[in-house]
């Protein structure tokens, strides 16, 4: 039988080309290419051509392709992270806020429901949101959730807690009873210096503005280029690690450009384990 992760990742891949998501022109560009760039549109091609990517007559604009790698990143870790129950036991809930950016989605959860207040006050004194500015805002595309456990789960095999101690844990539905943020994940279908930054301030914030453990920062992208992966991949400090969304097939096409700084730069960031593949993730979010 194949793996439900292999499963996973190829259903992905699938949702991915049906979608048009991935796809390619009529003079071989692929959709998440920069056509300007001679390595990015080789590399692209190959990668598209290997997840069977079918010719289009006009790829999508940025802003719906990106709603779909969103969507297509949440559906592969719906399917893919719960099962892992084994490693890492919860009631798990893959939600897609990326769309939702006139609600203040993390306030909703734990450790950044405080964040609702401090939003209210900004917005009604001006002096306060001249000093803050947006240093506390967080708009994620997807987050994973874990409801919190009731007492009778938590005592299924052992008298671990009473009504005397551990009352302020989050974990704790007789507590409290929102959703704890276990991770965050920005989805970028292309990298540009722009996203990069935006990936890296977005990541800071969720650091400095939480009241707890700090949740898994993951970015998941299908960028071609390894020069752009290494914009946001390098470096430590804000951002766990960078996912992308085909890896092995991207080094199987980095080789194919003979391209010796890419070839070089992408072993850099594989070695130094800051790039690894989609599939890496529901393992990782599992630690």
């Amino acid at each position: 039988m194949t793996a439900a992760l292999t499963v996973a990742r190829s259903n992905f891949h699938k949702e991915l080309v049906q979608k048009e998501t991935l796809s390619l022109s009529e003079d071989g560009v692929a959709s998440n290419a920069d056509k300007s760039q001679k390595t990015s549109v080789a590399i692209a091609l190959s990668i598209a051509k290997e997840l069977s990517a079918t010719v289009t007559p006009k790829k999508l604009d940025g802003q719906r392709a990106g709603k779909q790698f969103e969507e297509a990143v949440e559906g592969f870790l719906s399917q893919s992270f719960p099962v892992f129950q084994s490693l890492r036991p919860g009631d798990w809930v893959i939600k897609n806020v990326g769309g939702s950016r006139a609600e203040y989605q993390i306030s909703k959860y734990e450790p950044y429901t405080h964040l609702a207040d401090l939003a209210n006050a900004i917005k009604s004194d001006r002096n306060l949101a001249s000093v803050l500015g947006n240093s506390y805002e967080i708009s994620p595309d997807i987050l994973v959730l874990r409801n919190p456990e009731s007492d009778e789960t938590i005592n299924r095999y052992q008298d671990l807690v009473d009504s005397d101690f551990g009352r302020y844990a989050v974990i704790r539905k007789t507590n409290q009873e929102q959703p704890i943020v276990h991770a965050i994940v920005s989805c970028k279908w292309t990298l540009r210096s722009d996203r990069a930054q935006n990936a890296r301030s977005e990541a800071l914030n969720v650091i400095r503005n939480r009241k707890g453990r700090t949740p898994h920062i993951a970015v998941v992208t299908g960028e071609p280029s390894p020069s752009r992966l290494a914009s946001l991949a390098l470096g430590t400090g804000d951002i766990d690690t960078v996912y992308h969304f085909a890896l092995p097939e991207l080094i199987q096409a980095v080789k194919e450009t003979e391209n010796d700084e890419a070839i070089s730069m992408l072993r850099t960031l594989i070695s130094g384990k800051r790039l690894r593949d989609i599939s890496d993730l529901p393992l990782d979010l599992t630690v």
